[in-house]
């Protein structure tokens, strides 16, 4: 499995920003934009929080097996792929959802600002780019975790999953 680039995750970002800036300008001129969920950034949060959790979880057993402590748990690798492969989900799905709700944001701070109510739609899409900016960190800190050390020659092992 390869790595997560941080580049195609920026590409996905701004292309799904791009295109939702378009979308919403062109609903916007037939119709009312619908609004952005307030839950939208709190789901992304919860997802930034659990893959911390992963992570953290997994590099203290890691850890633990490494320096050879009693009792200490390994890491099924099962496991470790299931997890990394959920982090690389997670962080693709999120770049497109915070691009989108970033693109939308866009065009209601431009043109809809002196609304309060879109205001407020604003900062809920700004705090749904910045969730999905965390579950993006965090996705990309347990893939690191669950990476295995470079052999001997200078070629890299293949990853975990």
């Amino acid at each position: 499995m390869k790595q997560l680039r941080l580049g195609v995750l920026a590409g996905v970002f701004a292309a799904a920003g791009v295109l939702s800036w378009a979308g919403a300008r062109l609903w916007s001129s037939v119709g009312t934009l619908p609004g952005v969920p307030v839950a939208a950034p709190v789901v992304l949060a919860l997802i930034a929080a659990v893959l911390l959790a992963t992570a953290l979880g997994m590099r203290s057993r890691l850890r633990a097996q490494r320096e050879r402590r009693p009792g200490a748990k390994g890491v099924d690798p099962m496991v470790a792929a299931r997890a990394v492969v959920f982090g690389q989900a997670s962080a693709l799905v999120s770049a497109l959802v915070a691009g989108m709700y970033g693109g939308v944001g866009v065009h209601l701070l431009i043109s809809l600002v002196d609304l309060p109510a879109r205001r407020d739609q604003a900062i809920y899409a700004g705090f749904a780019v910045l969730a999905g900016a965390a579950v993006i960190a965090a996705a990309l800190f347990l893939e690191r975790v669950l990476r295995l050390p470079d052999d001997e020659d200078g070629a890299p092992v293949a990853d975990v999953a």
